[in-house]
């Protein structure tokens, strides 16, 4: 009863947040979208609270950046934006773009999910986007914690040469990851590559371009399997 109650709630909820913000080219629309970023994506939390740290020289990680907050980025000599949230036609990507337009700060979108497992081609997009991407760049999500910690440790695994252990601390409750939850399949997805590495050292590039397989790993997190039973090269998960 109360879980029906409960999932109508988050049904409305949903329905009216996404019944507006999707306009900021009108003075009203505009003062909607403001309430909408603000209120449902939780930017106010962001004036004070930034997320925002050095992974390497000339690579930053954060949260969702304000328009203020942009300004510093860019005085600070950053170049480059990558969304780890992906396109999106509301309030925040909006005035995400606005903001980089004037600015002159080059936006590069690349959808994860905080949640799931995220498909090759996406994780492959964001590699090959930090490849081409002009320098000092800063990659973000919506609280700078999960999707934005499993880029870091991507970045220091492919482009530092870090080790799995140095990798992994960019998933961490110092960024307000918290593993115990779903988003832990993001320490899920290393772990396994970590685990695939006594079947034959791979790097992790190579492993997600020819053997990650994002629905095998999210079924195994799902059944809760030992990192190493999911790490087999072409083994099949059991039924």
């Amino acid at each position: 009863m109360l879980a029906k109650l409960w999932d109508r709630i988050e049904t409305a909820e949903r329905r009216f947040r996404r019944s507006f913000g999707r306009d900021i080219a009108t003075p009203r629309g505009r003062v909607g979208a403001w309430v909408h970023y603000h209120v449902f994506d939780h930017a106010f939390l962001r004036a004070f609270w930034t997320n925002f740290h050095e992974v390497a020289p000339g690579v930053y990680r954060s949260n969702q950046p304000t328009h203020r907050r942009f300004e510093k980025y860019a005085a600070m000599g950053i170049r480059t934006v990558i969304n780890l949230r992906g396109e999106d036609r509301f309030s925040y990507y909006l005035f995400e773009k606005e903001t980089c337009d004037k600015l002159g700060l080059v936006l590069v979108d690349a959808k994860l999910m905080a949640r799931q497992a995220a498909r090759r081609d996406r994780i492959v997009a964001v590699i090959d986007a930090i490849r081409d991407a002009e320098r000092p760049l800063v990659f973000h999500c919506k609280s700078g914690a999960d999707r934005t910690g499993f880029v870091g440790a991507l970045y220091l695994l492919i482009f530092e040469g870090a080790s799995i252990h140095e990798a992994k601390k960019q998933l961490g409750i110092r960024y307000i990851h918290l593993d115990w939850t779903k988003t832990g399949i993001q320490d899920y997805v290393i772990d396994v590559f970590a685990a695939r590495q006594g079947f034959g050292t791979i790097g992790f590039e190579d492993w997600i371009r020819n053997e990650y397989d994002h629905k095998r790993l999210q079924k195994a997190f799902d059944r809760r399997l030992p990192p190493k039973d999911a790490a087999k090269p072409a083994a099949a998960l059991p039924a």
